[in-house]
C-alpha cells in the first residue's frame, strides 16, 4: 500500500509536501542524475537555489521526468549579491529561465545579510513576483527574530516560510516560536547535523531505531516530520534517499519525540545570519 506524502498548507493557502529533497552542494555535474533518482523514489518537492549553482540541472531532470508540473513542488532562493529592487527581478528571471519553469512554487530570500541592509527592500520585490504569479508563495531563510520583526513592520504579505538550521542540537526555539506565532512555517535544513556531531550515535535516536526496525536517520527525519516541520535532507546515493523517504510507516512516541526535543543546547554547526552578507 502507497502512503501518501503528507503536506502543508502555508499561511496563503497552498498546500506544501512535508517532505522534500534538498541539492545543497550537490555538483552541478551530477545534479540531473542526483534529481531524476529523488523523484524516481517519489520525492515530489525539490529545493535548490541560485547560489548552488545546479538550478539547470534540477530542471533538466524535471522536464525530462515526465511528471506534470502540477505535482511538483519547486523552491529556489534570491542571493545575497542579487538584493534590490531591480536586481531581485533579474535574478528571478534568471533563475526560472535556468530552472525552465513559467513559475516556481516558492521563492525565497536566501539570507537576510544584514550589513547590506536590503532584504526589505527585496522583499517588496517578492510580493510584486508573487501577485504576478511567477511565484505561487515567496518566504524567507536564515531569518532571525530581529529581522522578521522588522520585515513585518513594512511587509503586505506575511512570509509563508522560514527556512532555517534546524536538528536537535540547534532547534532555534525563539525563531521557532515566533514564526508559528505568525502564521510561519519553518523549513528545515541541515536537518541531520550535516554529520558535525554524533547525533547517529546518541541514545536518544538509536534507542528509537532499535525499537522501530529503523535507522537513525530516519529516526530523526520522523522526528523532524512530528515536529510539524518541512524538512528535505539531500544524498547523492539512490539507497539514502530511498531510506529517507521511508518514513511514513512508524511513528515516535511522545517520550520519544520529546527526548529528541530535549536535546537543545543552541548546538550551531554552520554560519550565523547575523554574520553572512
Amino acid at each position: 500500500m502507497t502512503i501518501p506524502m503528507p503536506t502543508i498548507t502555508l499561511n496563503d493557502g497552498r498546500a506544501i509536501p512535508q517532505l522534500g529533497f534538498g541539492v545543497f552542494k550537490v555538483d552541478p555535474i551530477e545534479t540531473e542524475r542526483v534529481v531524476s533518482d529523488a523523484l524516481d523514489v517519489g520525492y515530489r518537492h525539490i529545493d535548490t537555489a541560485r547560489i548552488y549553482d545546479n538550478e539547470a540541472g534540477v530542471g533538466k531532470a524535471l522536464a525530462d521526468s515526465g511528471i506534470a508540473r502540477d505535482e511538483l513542488f519547486v523552491t529556489t532562493k534570491l542571493w545575497n549579491d542579487d538584493q534590490g529592487t531591480q536586481s531581485a527581478f533579474d535574478a528571478f528571471d534568471r533563475s526560472l529561465d535556468k530552472l525552465g519553469l513559467d513559475y516556481v512554487d516558492l521563492y525565497l530570500i536566501h539570507w537576510p545579510a544584514p550589513a547590506k541592509d536590503r532584504y526589505v527592500e527585496s522583499w517588496k520585490t517578492l510580493e510584486q513576483i508573487r501577485e504576478s504569479g511567477r511565484a505561487r508563495s515567496i518566504g524567507v531563510s536564515n531569518f532571525l527574530v530581529p529581522h522578521l520583526e522588522r520585515l513585518l513592520a513594512d511587509a503586505d504579505v506575511v512570509p509563508a516560510v522560514n527556512q532555517i538550521e534546524l536538528h536537535p542540537y540547534h532547534q532555534q526555539p525563539a525563531t521557532t516560536a515566533f514564526s508559528r506565532e505568525r502564521g510561519i512555517n519553518i523549513e528545515a535544513w541541515g536537518p541531520l547535523g550535516q554529520g558535525k556531531y554524533e547525533l547517529l550515535e546518541l541514545p536518544e535516536v538509536t534507542g528509537p531505531a532499535s525499537a522501530h526496525g529503523k535507522t537513525s536517520a530516519q529516526v530523526v527525519i520522523r522526528w523532524h516530520l512530528q515536529s510539524g516541520n518541512i524538512v528535505f535532507p539531500k544524498s547523492n546515493r539512490r539507497e539514502r534517499m530511498a531510506e529517507n523517504f521511508d518514513v511514513f510507516d512508524f511513528a515516535l512516541s511522545d517520550a520519544e519525540v520529546a527526548a529528541l526535543t530535549g536535546l537543545e543546547r543552541a548546538g550551531r554547526v554552520s554560519a550565523n545570519p547575523e554574520e553572512v552578507d
